[in-house]
């Protein structure tokens, strides 16, 4: 994944750079999409500013003898890494929010303590699979 995420998207978008790559010019792949060198144009357009449909790039795949590949790459390298940071997230709000009353009321914890309480809050928000995650 992490090969992908280097992949930068080519300045004319993906179409066109295939299409070149593989030799086929816009008549061509407008002729195997039964549509115009225009159509072709604007279609590569379209796919170059993301105004293009997941159902067009298939159709294109196909025209090219190739397959569409479509997903979602998690910036932290797994899911698991992902829920663990945002649970984390979490777990750092509530605990030092009660870790500033508590300090307002001349009762603060050790740095250590609340480390030790960010990840036990976090752990148990894991454990239950909680919703909050995502509010």
């Amino acid at each position: 994944m992490a090969v992908l995420r280097k992949m930068p998207m080519p300045t004319h978008g993906w179409v066109k750079a295939i299409r070149g790559a593989i030799g086929m010019s816009m008549q061509q792949l407008g002729n195997r999409l039964s549509i115009s060198k225009q159509a072709v144009l604007d279609l590569e357009k379209r796919e170059q500013t993301g105004a293009i449909t997941i159902k067009a790039l298939k159709e294109v795949a196909q025209a090219m003898d190739m397959e569409l590949v479509y997903g979602f790459v998690p910036k932290d390298g797994t899911l698991e890494a992902l829920v663990e940071r945002r649970a984390t997230e979490i777990a750092r709000e509530i605990v030092l929010r009660t870790a500033t009353t508590m300090q307002l009321e001349d009762q603060a914890n050790s740095k250590k303590r609340i480390a030790k309480a960010i990840k036990e809050r976090a752990n148990a928000l894991l454990h239950a699979k909680s919703k909050l995650l995502w509010d």
